[in-house]
């Protein structure tokens, strides 16, 4: 790499604007010093990270991740890294969070692949590039280059530069894998925060409306569990659900248009389900928040949800900001419909919870006769994650 070629890179960079937050975990961090040796790096680069032990990665991505080295950690990590540069001040628009990750050549023969993910965010769209590398064609530091190759050409071709540094390092056995999903104008409005909630299907109005069903969740993935209870929750209601999936999180980074639009898609590919479902798209992930967003909404919910929802831990460990909550759902909400699930391999039933009495005074419990379903949703990524390469 020469810094010529990032002479060129950076212009195109300052020419739009762009402001650049970057994250290398496992390998690709030459691209930090290849940009930084560059005049003009300051006008772009806001920030480098390198959190290469596992715990810096989890410390940055709130949690143990499932894989390190994967599609989905990687966009996690630009994800972060947009909204860290977000957090420093750069406009939405012009915010960019770049991340690598690798497994490369180390003193241990690796049983696995060696592998490079580069994942581009920006307000306009999730890039990523997964490449495999030929085992043992490469030194460390080859391996490296060709990583940082690939990170810095990922960011020349998002902003119209492209140089094909990497193009001359790849083998010819070595072909890039590109997905990229670009955001929905309402996405932009959502993450630019102009707007708190945007339809995710067809089925939604503009707006949410007063006095919804609403059945909140991550839907990582929607299974059969989550339709049983919409249909309950629609017979004690007497009305249809509405589904919500909040883009951001309390603790963690916001998910990425690829996660997104995978999540979405399950409301309408599933044939068990009637065709539209009406989803929504928020920046609510607090039940104060989605009540903001979804005013006398009869909210639905697992009994893992139902005791946080009075839990100090979610409140920055304060009781009375834990009280304060749930008398504030109490009073707001229309109601609560809790279901029991199987946790450490026992049912737990909701209507035995320790709870505040105003949440209980506004919960409807639906019993184990009524619903049992042994599902878990980190058990079923699990399983997919053996079929599947991410």
């Amino acid at each position: 790499m020469h810094v010529d070629d990032s002479t060129t890179l950076l212009a195109a960079l300052e020419s739009v604007g762009a402001r650049i937050v970057l994250v290398s975990t496992g390998g690709g961090s030459l691209a930090i010093p290849t940009l930084l040796t560059a005049p003009g790096a300051s006008a772009i680069v806001v920030e480098a990270l390198v959190p290469y032990a596992r715990e810096a990665v989890d410390r940055l991505l709130g949690g143990p991740q499932e894989a390190y080295c994967s599609s989905r950690t990687c966009r996690r990590l630009a994800m972060a890294a947009w909204q860290r540069a977000c957090d420093l001040g750069v406009a939405p628009d012009r915010a960019t969070g770049l991340a690598v990750t690798a497994a490369l050549r180390s003193r241990a023969a690796k049983r696995g692949d060696h592998r490079v993910i580069v994942a581009l965010q920006t307000l306009a769209a999730t890039t990523c590039v997964d490449v495999t590398l030929a085992k043992g064609e490469r030194s460390r530091l080859e391996e490296e280059e060709l990583a940082a190759a690939l990170a810095l050409d990922a960011l020349a071709a998002e902003y119209g530069a492209p140089d094909g540094r990497a193009g001359r390092l790849l083998r010819a056995d070595e072909s890039p894998r590109r997905r990229r999903t670009d955001a929905a104008p309402e996405w932009r409005e959502l993450f630019s925060g102009t707007r708190r909630a945007v339809p995710g299907s067809a089925a939604c109005g503009t707006e949410p409306k007063a006095g919804a069903l609403v059945f909140p969740g991550s839907f990582d993935p929607l299974h059969a569990g989550h339709r049983l209870m919409a249909r309950i929750a629609e017979e004690v209601a007497e009305r249809r659900v509405e589904w919500e999936l909040s883009v951001t999180n309390v603790d963690k980074p916001a998910l990425d248009f690829i996660e997104i639009g995978g999540r979405a898609a399950q409301f309408t590919a599933d044939a068990s389900l009637e065709d539209p479902q009406p989803l929504w798209l928020t920046r609510a992930p607090t039940f104060l928040e989605k009540l903001a967003v979804f005013p006398a909404a009869t909210f639905v919910m697992g009994a893992d949800t139902y005791v946080r929802l009075a839990d100090p831990r979610y409140y920055g460990g304060s009781t009375a900001a834990a009280a304060a909550a749930v008398d504030t759902i109490a009073r707001e909400a229309r109601g609560l419909i809790v279901f029991g699930r199987v946790r450490d391999g026992e049912f737990q039933d909701a209507a035995r919870l320790d709870v505040p009495q105003p949440l209980r005074d506004v919960t409807y419990f639906v019993s184990q006769r009524e619903f049992r379903l042994d599902i878990s949703s980190t058990e079923l990524r699990r399983e997919a994650a053996t079929k599947t390469v991410d």
